[in-house]
């Protein structure tokens, strides 16, 4: 049979291995930089509408204990209280436009009650590891001016601990006020804000992400066109695998050529008068047979 070679263990082997590559490309691998695309595209509108907006009073854009989400992030509030710089955190292990870095979190007690975590900014590591000297933030109360953000997440959820070699500080993974609370025992209002350049307490402030779409439509379309060619390499050479001569068309399970007649002896073109017909097109298990035979004779 023309398709029986689709039976075959190492045939079967490759279409699992083809449509499975494809199906992963189709349903997780483009969706997963889809996903990434809009969510690029939402900061940005997000960063670019808080821009426009003038900044409001915290208990106006977030009463009570809300934490911030995507509708809120990256907005501009208005937050007055008592810094707490007893209870300062510093955040490790940061990257900040391509260099390492630590940020700085320090809690601050607003007028209102609740305390919130305020990111003051960064400062460049002394001596290439070690936390430099910083400026204390100011005593008394202060008002500041701070974009929104949403609480990080330490996927291995590691608490804050303290480093002896820079004199107790509490050190942290991430930017996470539920991770500075449980450090600091006070109860801090979810997510944190990020300080303005000019703020009262800030050292180096943080700068806004690039509004760039960045690559994540184009990856999509690549996986898309991947999944796309894998499915149709599969379909060229299971059709012309199924034409006379395929390799695997041909061939049985022993490795002898299903196709092949019997060894008799047939009459020359000259010795039936006809005109010499159209050869077979020998396969190419055929041509490496005879090239193996001719090298045998030699």
């Amino acid at each position: 049979m023309r398709w029986k070679f689709l039976l075959k263990p190492g045939w079967l082997a490759l279409t699992v291995v083809v449509f499975v590559f494809a199906a992963l490309c189709f349903s997780v691998l483009a969706p997963w930089q889809f996903d990434r695309h809009e969510e690029r595209s939402a900061r940005n509108d997000a960063v670019s509408s808080s821009t426009a907006a003038a900044p409001r009073p915290l208990t106006e854009l977030l009463p009570g204990d809300s934490a911030p989400g995507g509708d809120t992030e990256w907005r501009r509030v208005i937050v007055e209280g008592t810094y707490l710089p007893d209870d300062e955190v510093i955040a490790r292990l940061r990257t900040v436009q391509g260099e390492p870095a630590f940020e700085v979190l320090t809690p601050l007690r607003t007028i209102d009650g609740p305390t919130v975590l305020i990111n003051r900014g960064f400062v460049r590591p002394a001596n290439d590891t070690g936390v430099p000297d910083f400026a204390a933030p100011p005593q008394g109360r202060v008002t500041v001016e701070a974009r929104v953000r949403i609480d990080e997440n330490d996927p291995s959820n590691r608490d804050a601990f303290a480093d002896e070699t820079t004199d107790g500080r509490l050190h942290s993974y991430s930017v996470d006020s539920r991770v500075v609370a449980r450090a600091t025992d006070l109860d801090i209002k979810p997510g944190y804000y990020q300080l303005e350049p000019g703020e009262p307490g800030v050292l180096t402030a943080l700068p806004l992400p690039q509004l760039q779409a960045g690559p994540y439509f184009s990856y999509a379309l690549q996986w898309i066109a991947f999944g796309a060619m894998a499915l149709l390499g599969w379909l060229y050479f299971t059709i012309r695998e199924a034409r006379p001569g395929g390799v695997l068309a041909g061939t049985g399970e022993d490795g002898s050529d299903d196709t092949a007649e019997p060894a008799t002896a047939e009459p020359s073109a000259t010795q039936t008068g006809k005109r010499p017909g159209k050869q077979k097109r020998k396969s190419v298990a055929q041509i490496l047979a005879e090239d193996d035979e001719a090298d045998a004779l030699r």
